[in-house]
Parts: structure tokens; C-alpha cells; sequence
């Protein structure tokens, strides 16, 4: 692409300058000197691929890790994927399965082969991705959460947490999921409304021809019911008190037991007690010493504990079984019910409660750093509303199930005596072996005497540890990175894993560093489309990210996914969004070869117009990047956008470049075009972490660059002070020029036809500092003032000064006092508005002075044009 190009080519620049940064080393980091600033990618999955979250969470990191670069810091973005233990295995299985494999009719070590080959063919494919987007990661620092570091960090910190007596096996009720076959922790389960059904089913009493009625959504449970609750005081159930029930089909007597966990109220009041597949029984079976029956096998189907219906599925048996039920006499009535159900948020199946054998850790105490950290702003969340929901989840917090049934993951580190429950906990199975002769005394034990557990960590056991493990933190927790580049400075993810990783990332920094893993958190918002649903393959309404690219160009698709991201909120996407990024490349592409055009005199003086504007523009500048740079403290990043957009599209080409630019086929100043160079360069890096190629394309071409030079690490430009009366007042000279060019066009007046500006100023108001600009861009011949009304003139007021502009036959008075009237009218509404504000007396109490200063000012400003405009319009009709 050369200087004369007349549309932008995102497609050639974007490979070269991306590869040109590469080969430089510019994402390279390693300790120095300057000052750190850290961000630790949130590891996708393997095996994933990007979508439109994707863009959206890197493009916010992206952005901050280039202003950091650009200012000096010595910027770290670390890259990296995550096992994703479900999702990968589940991929893996099913690909076995349609190579005629069964999972479970091979090895552990042949499973972990063929899942280390999927891994190694599709991982790492979203990372070369994000390279499409302009992402800046070093990628020299890229982990894995199953690299033998990263691993043996995990096993260091399960058996640190079991010595100090925080992780423990037992039985309890857990979430399974019978798709991928394992327990899953209760903030992978998400609940949906369903309408089913209320079964209501009699149970005969024992040694009676009595029955007593229990209502159910789940009949299929009926199987392994130990008991029927009554509540104490509920009198229907008196004559029941102490007596046995029969359960339907399988003849089971099981004891009525009483108790005021019972809701009278719901049902008939008597509940059917399955210990096995539902919490709440599971206590009342624990506290009232009931058997437990599990009748599920680990697939969902009924086991031999069931009775009736062996192998058969859950959903099958509740048909099954209601159809049984109605045979033998025992279905009382069928009710339309709503139910909320638990569904695996892996596999989308719904949750089987069940009783298994896990490992836990312990909460409560891990948790009171973090709660603190949070609360007292150590940490803060952008938005702040989510430190509520945080410490919700936080304050109510269980035990974590840390045990998944799957191979593909960090096994845990926990090996069996021979013939035994006994175990002992060590990070390989040699140290186990000198733990177990250890514990049993028994020399002649051997490693194959050993057995380690099958279960492997829950990812997120691993990923809590990240913004330590990445830098090798837990195994080395003195190395040169780990102290120079912990605690990170911003967490960029979603807030729907505000629990499953932020939370936990924060309990791990100050249990294994004794300090916060990061400064502040930017929660991102969901992508949804324009009726609000959230995207995704089933419905169709994801766009492929790289087709995108190919269209509108990487600029353009992260100018439109920040132009509407605030910090915590959907972005309601639509393909509006990245067409208006890439026709604001064409934009800065047009405004970049409108000066390339220019051809330069030396000799030439600078004109007052151009250097009065450049003089404003220098000011506003520098108000405009103090007000960036709040943004950016403040996290509002789509704002940000939103500012420099408006500072390059509106002052700098649609005012300053129209100010400055030279006549038609005549040479411009030397002393314009350099400055206009130079704010074009100005302008170019603070827009440089929004759209990094296009700036870099024409950065390297607004003048000679040396190899090894980009704007990527060039100054970022720093706030001055600036002259606010000089900003106003070149506002006041716009309005000016905004309100003839309107006279212009109503009266379909040329500009070759040049017209004359009078003004009355009767306040001393009017300032002359910008007159050349006015004259220039509103092909106004003269300015004077005149001390009264000028007849056969249109009409305007600024602030409290008259305009006139005299037009002569070019007037029709009846259509200008129709104009007038109608500004006239608007006036007196706002003057209205206004009036009603101050007069308010709670307002005007408590409002600030410098607000109520300001509606003075409107209520004057209004006044005096509805008086000039009075006045005009009694002149015409004259």
C-alpha cells in the first residue's frame, strides 16, 4: 500500500505490521527496572475456538496493555489455555465412540494418549486466533494448565492444603452429571424453570387399610424412599405417628418418622425421604439414622438397588413407573406443576442428586482474606455492584467438591494401601511408597502395592492458581518473575465466572502469596443479539469472528465491539457495529490522505485562521486526554472510545482540517502542515490501543521511520494544562459558523455570493479571538457591530449577543417570522423548564452552587433571546 491508496486495505496490513511486531519482540517482557503492569489472560479452553466474547474480553485486554506499553510500563500479557477437564474429555470420548471405541474398554495411560493427540491437533487454535485481532501477548510466556509446572503447582498446593487439614474425603450428596459421568460443583449447575408435573401417590399403611398420600415430581425416586415425614403438629397425620408405610410396587416397609423441617402447607404435608438423591433427605436421613438406597448407576440408568427397572433410564422409569402405579390403584391425582431444575452447565443434562465418595476443601476460614480484601477496596470491581453479589456467594459459601470421575485432568495425589481405605498424600508415587512403609511399618511394600486415586482436580483447582502459577510462584515462591511481576494490576473476564474464578483466584492469592492476585477487576457483559438472547451455535445468531475480520478489518470489529461494551453490561450486538469501525478507518485513511495532498511552500507565512486554530485545537487536545485518562482510571473504556472518536472525527477532521487546509490547487505553510503532522501523530496513539493497525500503517508513514521503530512503543502523549475561556469561546465561534451555514441553507444562498455579519453586544459578551475562522468558514465578507436592530436581516442569538445577517431581496419576511416564531416558541418552553427547576425548593436546597450557577446562566441566555427574538419579530412585521 502506497501514500496515494484510496481506500484503506485492512487485509495487507494487518499480517505485515502484526509479523513486524513479532519479529521485533515488541510483546516480549522480562524484569527490569521499570514499572510492571501485568494482566494474565483468562485461559480459554483448549480446544475452543473465538467467538464474540472472546473478542470482546481480549480486545478490553489488548487495549489496556497498549496504553500501559505506550506509557512507559514495562507491559506483561500472559497467554495461555486451560484443560477444561469436561468439555475435553467428553470431546475426546465421542470421537472414540466414532471410531467404534468405548472409553471404558481401554487404558487410563491409552485414553490419556489419544486425548494428548486431540489436544495437540485442535489446542492452541484460539490463540493463533487472538493473533488476528492484534492481540499483544507474549507469546514466549504461553501456559498450559496441564504443563508439567503448572502441574506439579497444583499437586504442591493439594497436598499443602491437606497437611494443614483443609482437604478431606467423604461421603456426601453431590450434583452429578450423568452425561459426562462425575460430580460437578454447585456453581456448575444452573437452574430452569420447566413445567411438569405434581404426582400425588398413596403409600398403604402397614397392618391397616389406612393410606397416606405423598406428593412428588420425581416418581421414579419412589424407589429408594426409607421413609415418610410428618410434621409434629400437623393433626391429620396423629393416627400415623410411630407406624410404618408400605412403598408402592416393591413392598418396602419404611418407618413415618416426624419432624419440623416439613412444610404443612406444600402438597399433602407428607413427604416421601429418598437419602440418596436429594439434600434435604440426605440430612433427615443422617439425623433420623435411615438406609440409603442408591438406585442410579453413574449413567443415569436404574441400578440393582432399584429393584425394578434395571438399566433402564431415569426419564424412561418416571413414565414407566406412573403407568405401573395407576395399575395397581396408587396414583390419587396428576397436577400441571412449574419446577425449577438443575441442569449440568457442561453437558446440559439435568443434575441427578446423588451420595458419593469426594474429595473436599474446606471454605470457611479460606475464604474470611478474600471477603475483607474485597469489602475494604483492596481490590476493586468495576462495576462496584458486583462486590454484593460476590460476597453473597462468599458469606454463604460450602465446602468445595475438588473431585471430578475423569481422566483427562491433574490426578489427584492420594495412593491406597494394598487391601485398604488408608491412605497416604505425596507428590509422586515414589515419595508415596516412603510414606507408606512410614504409616504401616511394612519394609517390604513395593510402588506396585500402591494404588493412586482415579479422580482427577476440578479445573478450576488449577486455574485459581494462575496468576501465581503462570510465573512459577507456588513451586518457586522467590523467583525473579513472581516478585517482580505479582500481584497483577487487572483481571478483564466475565461476571458469570465471578465465583467459579475470581472469587477463588483471590482466596488462593492470599493463602498461598499473602496478597491480592490483582488490583482491580473489569467485569465485561454478555454478548447477546438485538433481541437480547445470548449467543451461541444452537441458535444460529453467532457471527464467526474471523469472517468478520475478513470484512470490516480487525479495527473495525474492535471499534464496534467497545463502542457499546460498558463495564459490566450486555453489548447487544449487530453488524452495524463493526461497519461503522471500518468506515472510521476509512475515515482516518481519507483524513490521512487529505494532508498527504498537500503541497508545502516554505515560503509562506502562516495565516491568522490557521494559527488561532491550531492554537484551540492544542488546548483542546489536552482537556480532551485529562478526560481519557479518567476514563481509563475509571474502567469506562467504551466512553474512552467514544471520546477519541468524537476528538478525531468532529474537532480534528471536521473542524480543524476544514480550518487549516489550503485553497483549492494552492500551497499550504510549512509551519501548519508540521503541526497538523504533528497532532495527526498525537492523535494516532491515543487511538493506537483501540485500532492498532491502521495507526501503525499510517504512523509509519506521516514521515521517515527507521527500522525498529513503532508506534506501538512510541510516548504515549501526557495531559498539559489548557486554556478553558480559549475552548468556550472557539465553541461560541462554531455555533456562529453553524448558525449562518444554516441561514445558508434554508435561503439556498452560494457561498460565491458573500454575505456580511453584524453584531450587537449589548453585555460586552462577543469575542474577536476567532473572527478569521468565522470569516473563512462561513464566506462571510466583513464583521462589525451595530448598536441597533438591522432591518431586512435573518436573525440569531449567541449567549447574549445579536447576530444579523443582512439579505436584502433575499429575505421573505412571512417565512422568517414564521422561523422566528417557531424559535421563539422552543425559547419559552426552555425558559420554562428552567424556571420550574429553580423554582423548586427542594432542588434549588440541595442541588450544588456551581448546578444552580448553571441554570442562572440558562434562565439569563433564555431571556435575552426570547426578548431579541420578540423584537425582530415586531421589525418584520413592520
Amino acid at each position: 500500500m502506497n501514500e496515494t491508496s484510496t481506500k484503506y486495505n485492512p487485509q495487507k496490513t494487518e499480517n505485515k505490521w502484526y509479523q513486524y511486531w513479532l519479529d521485533n519482540k515488541f510483546f516480549k517482557s522480562t524484569p527490569d527496572k521499570r514499572k510492571p503492569y501485568t494482566i494474565v489472560i483468562p485461559p480459554p479452553n483448549v480446544t475452543g475456538v473465538l467467538h464474540m466474547g472472546h473478542i470482546m474480553n481480549n480486545t478490553i485486554q489488548d487495549i489496556l496493555i497498549r496504553r500501559a506499553r505506550m506509557q512507559g510500563k514495562n507491559a506483561c500479557w500472559v497467554p495461555g489455555t486451560d484443560h477444561a477437564s469436561i468439555a475435553t474429555e467428553a470431546k475426546v470420548v465421542n470421537k472414540l465412540a466414532e471410531e467404534g471405541i468405548d472409553k471404558n474398554s481401554i487404558s487410563r495411560d491409552e485414553f490419556m494418549n489419544h486425548a494428548w493427540d486431540w489436544t495437540d491437533k485442535h489446542g492452541g487454535i484460539i490463540l493463533e486466533q487472538l493473533k488476528k485481532i492484534g492481540a499483544s501477548c507474549d507469546w514466549d510466556r504461553t501456559k498450559f494448565t496441564l504443563d508439567n509446572d503448572l502441574y506439579e503447582s497444583v499437586i504442591k498446593v493439594f497436598i499443602d492444603l491437606f497437611n494443614k487439614g483443609l482437604i478431606y474425603r467423604g461421603v456426601r450428596m453431590v450434583n452429578w452429571d450423568s452425561k459426562a459421568k462425575t460430580a460437578v460443583s454447585d456453581e456448575e449447575v444452573e437452574y430452569k424453570d420447566e413445567q411438569s408435573k405434581l404426582y400425588y401417590v398413596k403409600y398403604k399403611i402397614v397392618d391397616s387399610n389406612d393410606y397416606i398420600t405423598i406428593a412428588t415430581t420425581r416418581p421414579e425416586t419412589i424407589l429408594g424412599d426409607s421413609a415418610v415425614c410428618v410434621h409434629p403438629k400437623d393433626e391429620r397425620y396423629f393416627k400415623f405417628h410411630g407406624k410404618k408405610a408400605i412403598i408402592p410396587l416393591i413392598d418396602r416397609e419404611v418407618p413415618i418418622i416426624t419432624d419440623d423441617y416439613i412444610d404443612i402447607e406444600f402438597g399433602t404435608g407428607a413427604l416421601k425421604v429418598t437419602p440418596a438423591h436429594d439434600e434435604n433427605d440426605y440430612k433427615l436421613g443422617e439425623k433420623h439414622n435411615l438406609l440409603s438406597f442408591n438406585i442410579f448407576n453413574d449413567d443415569g440408568t436404574m441400578s440393582k438397588d432399584a429393584i425394578l427397572y434395571e438399566n433402564k433410564d431415569r426419564f424412561e422409569v418416571r413414565k414407566l413407573i406412573i403407568t405401573d402405579l395407576e395399575k395397581a390403584g396408587n396414583i390419587v391425582k396428576i397436577e400441571d406443576y412449574t419446577n425449577r431444575v438443575g441442569y449440568s452447565q457442561r453437558t446440559q443434562v439435568p443434575i441427578e442428586p446423588k451420595l458419593s465418595m469426594q474429595w473436599f476443601l474446606k471454605m470457611e476460614e479460606l475464604v474470611k482474606p478474600a471477603i475483607e480484601h474485597v469489602n475494604n477496596n483492596d481490590i476493586n470491581f468495576s462495576p462496584k455492584r458486583f462486590v454484593n453479589t460476590y460476597n453473597h456467594w462468599m458469606e454463604n459459601i460450602r465446602d468445595w467438591n475438588i473431585s471430578r470421575q475423569l481422566w483427562w485432568g491433574h490426578r489427584i495425589p492420594a495412593y491406597y494401601l494394598p487391601n485398604s481405605n488408608e491412605f497416604v498424600i505425596a507428590e509422586n508415587i515414589e515419595k508415596a511408597l516412603i510414606l507408606a512403609i512410614e504409616k504401616t511399618g511394612n519394609k517390604n511394600l513395593k510402588i506396585e502395592d500402591l494404588k493412586q486415586d482415579e479422580d482427577v482436580l476440578d479445573t478450576w483447582f488449577s486455574s485459581w492458581l494462575w496468576p501465581i502459577s503462570v510465573f512459577d510462584g507456588i513451586r518457586y515462591p522467590e523467583n525473579e518473575d513472581i516478585k517482580y511481576y505479582y500481584p497483577t494490576n487487572v483481571l478483564a473476564t466475565g461476571h458469570d465466572i465471578i465465583f467459579f474464578w475470581v472469587a477463588r483466584m483471590i482466596i488462593a492469592g492470599y493463602e498461598f502469596r499473602k496478597e491480592l492476585p490483582f488490583k482491580d477487576v473489569y467485569f465485561t457483559g454478555m454478548v447477546r443479539d438485538e433481541q437480547r438472547r445470548k449467543m451461541s451455535k444452537q441458535l444460529g445468531n453467532s457471527p464467526d469472528p474471523l469472517k468478520l475480520t475478513d470484512k470490516f478489518g480487525a479495527d473495525g470489529v474492535r471499534f464496534g465491539m467497545m463502542l457499546c461494551s460498558p463495564a459490566g453490561g450486555d453489548l447487544l450486538y449487530n453488524e452495524s457495529l463493526p461497519e461503522q469501525g471500518r468506515n472510521f478507518s476509512n475515515k482516518i485513511w481519507n483524513a490521512f490522505r487529505l494532508t498527504q495532498s498537500w503541497e508545502v511552500d516554505k515560503t509562506i507565512e502562516q495565516p491568522e485562521h490557521a494559527k488561532v486554530a491550531l492554537d484551540w485545537f492544542n488546548e483542546k487536545f489536552n482537556e480532551q486526554i485529562t478526560s481519557l485518562n479518567g476514563l481509563y482510571d475509571t474502567f469506562k473504556l467504551s466512553e474512552a472510545l467514544m471520546l477519541v472518536y468524537k476528538l478525531f472525527r468532529d474537532e480534528f477532521s471536521s473542524w480543524l482540517l476544514e480550518i487549516v487546509k489550503p485553497d483549492y490547487q494552492k500551497p499550504t505553510d510549512a509551519k501548519t502542515y508540521n503541526q497538523v503532522k504533528a497532532y495527526f501523530d498525537k492523535l494516532l496513539r491515543i487511538l493506537h490501543p483501540f485500532m492498532p493497525f491502521i495507526t501503525e500503517e499510517i504512523w509509519q508513514q506521516l514521515e521517515e521511520r527507521k527500522d525498529g521503530e513503532s508506534i506501538m512503543i512510541s510516548k504515549m502523549p501526557v495531559s498539559q494544562s489548557y486554556n478553558t475561556k480559549m475552548i468556550n469561546t472557539f465553541d461560541l465561534a462554531k455555533d456562529i459558523i453553524t448558525q449562518i451555514r444554516n441561514i445558508r441553507k434554508e435561503k439556498n444562498i452560494s457561498y460565491k455570493n458573500k454575505l456580511n455579519l453584524l453584531y450587537k453586544d449589548a453585555n460586552n459578551s462577543y469575542d474577536k479571538s476567532f473572527e478569521t475562522v468565522i470569516l473563512r468558514l462561513s464566506g462571510i465578507d466583513k464583521i462589525s457591530e451595530t448598536k441597533e436592530k438591522v432591518d431586512g436581516a435573518s436573525h440569531f442569538v449567541v449567549k447574549k449577543t445579536e447576530f444579523f445577517v443582512p439579505l436584502g431581496d433575499l429575505i421573505d419576511k412571512d417565512d422568517e417570522i414564521k422561523k422566528l416564531t417557531e424559535e421563539l416558541k422552543y425559547a419559552t418552553g426552555f425558559l420554562n423548564s428552567v424556571m420550574k427547576k429553580l423554582g423548586n425548593e427542594r432542588f434549588v436546597n440541595n442541588a450544588p452552587a456551581q448546578v444552580i450557577e448553571k441554570e442562572n446562566i440558562k434562565k439569563a441566555d433564555a431571556e435575552a433571546k426570547i426578548k431579541a427574538l420578540g423584537e425582530q419579530i415586531k421589525t418584520l412585521k413592520q
